[in-house]
This record gives structure tokens, C-alpha cells and sequence, in this order.
């Protein structure tokens, strides 16, 4: 069930046209994820959308709209503010939040946390596996999306795994698999 019908109660897409329905992007969340976008839609429309309204009216004291430089800037910050809100909204309305599931057996899927051997430099690596909204390779938090998560998803602990990558064809061993 996606974070759209769960919270709003209504149906995954949008109505365009003559019946046509778009169906947006599904994001998948983790619990933790789709907490902290909750937070910061309400931060940024309470909080956030209150200073930028005070700005945009400090700089409309100074007068002559055509040559005011700090109204442009509050005028940009407050659409940079709209963009986010909107994009945020986005996420929330098109999300599937992943929960654990302690019956599922012992394979790669979203939210596992993976000990990969490099076959070529015998070293070892750890990654966790998460959706594309989460990711930070630089911290070991991979997209399911990205081809070394795409090519870790529903493997076993001791399979062998081949990545395509840009330097070529890479090979590893999943040595653990923890949730």
C-alpha cells in the first residue's frame, strides 16, 4: 500500500484529460525516510514559509521594487522554497513505505545491509541497500536503482554477483546479509 492511499485515502495517480490516468514514479521509502520528509513538508511550510514571507516583505520596505536587489533574492528564496515543498509533497503522495518482514528468508532486498567480497582486490565491503530517495554511496548506502543494487536485490549469502560498471565487468561475493 502506497504512503498516498495510507495517508490520504485515494488512488495512486492523477486524472489528466478524458480518463487518462499518469502514473507517477513510486518512491520506496524506509520508515525512518519517510519520518524525516514528514518533518521537513512541516518545517518548510510553517516555519521556513514564514521567514521567507518576512523577508520578501523587509525588502519591499526599501522601496523601488525594479532596483532591489534583497526583494529578488527573497523572491528566489521563496521559489526555491515552493519548488521543495512541491517535491517533497511528491514523495509523500508517490511512496511506498518498506517495512521488515521477519519471514522472508535470508536474501538481498531493501533495507538489507550486505558484506560484499571484491573478488579482484579481496576486500571487504559494506552496503545497505535503499531506495533512491535514501542514497549516499559515499556512506555505503546504495539505490536499488543503481546497477550494484539492482545485481545484489534478490540474491543469497555465498552467491556470486557480476556488476557492469563503467570500468568494467566487477565481481563479488556475498559473504553476510543482515536486516
Amino acid at each position: 500500500m502506497s504512503c498516498y492511499d495510507h495517508f490520504y485515502g485515494a488512488v495512486l495517480g492523477r486524472e489528466y484529460g478524458k480518463g487518462a490516468i499518469a502514473v507517477a514514479k513510486e518512491f520506496k521509502l524506509s520508515p525512518q525516510r519517510f519520518q524525516e520528509l514528514q518533518e521537513e513538508l512541516n518545517y518548510l511550510k510553517t516555519v521556513r514559509e514564514k521567514e521567507v514571507a518576512d523577508q520578501i516583505k523587509e525588502a519591499r520596505s526599501f522601496g523601488d521594487l525594479s532596483e532591489n536587489s534583497e526583494y529578488d533574492e527573497a523572491k528566489n528564496e521563496q521559489g526555491k522554497l515552493y519548488s521543495r515543498i512541491a517535491e517533497v509533497e511528491n514523495i509523500l503522495g508517490n511512496c511506498v513505505v518498506i517495512e521488515e518482514q521477519e519471514d522472508e528468508g535470508e536474501y538481498v532486498r531493501l533495507g538489507s545491509t550486505v558484506v560484499v567480497l571484491d573478488k579482484e582486490f579481496k576486500e571487504e565491503l559494506t552496503y545497505q541497500i535503499v531506495g533512491s530517495q535514501e542514497a549516499d554511496p559515499m556512506a555505503g548506502r546504495l539505490s536499488e536503482e543503481s546497477p550494484f543494487g539492482k545485481a545484489l536485490l534478490g540474491k543469497n549469502k555465498g552467491d556470486d554477483v557480476v556488476v557492469e560498471a563503467p570500468v568494467g565487468v566487477i565481481h563479488y561475493q556475498i559473504l553476510d546479509i543482515q536486516r
